[in-house]
């Protein structure tokens, strides 16, 4: 059983900056596919970014402006996210694939955590 824990959401101003983190528990980290996930009030979850264990995907509208990397050493996976709009406010989910696919869609993530609120005010 994967354990995941979002940390390092918030409030902030458009145009700031924050690095969402979440660390993981339970099994060989370095072999997952890790996705982050954003959902917003009324609508479905969707894709934000992805990294395999070596390849990147990145959601159209948040590409160039967000970054994720992973430290398999500290089984983190990190999503640094620049020049936020308020269209970026969600609540952002980590989620762990076991199968090492690109991990674009939902359904191919086994574990998530609970999630963490990111706010950006106009």
């Amino acid at each position: 059983q994967v354990q995941l824990v979002e940390s390092g959401g918030g409030l902030v101003q458009a145009g700031g900056s924050l690095r969402l983190s979440c660390a993981a528990s339970g099994g060989p980290f370095s072999r997952y596919t890790m996705g982050w996930f954003r959902q917003a009030p009324g609508q479905e979850r969707e894709f934000v970014s992805s990294i395999t264990r070596g390849t990147t995907y990145y959601a159209a509208s948040v590409k160039g402006r967000f970054t994720i990397s992973r430290d398999n050493a500290k089984n983190t996976v990190y999503l640094q996210m620049n020049s936020l709009k308020p269209e970026d406010t969600a609540v952002y989910y980590c989620a762990a694939n076991l199968i090492g696919t690109s991990g674009i869609r939902p359904n191919e993530y086994n574990f998530w955590g609970p999630g963490t609120q990111v706010t950006v005010s106009s």
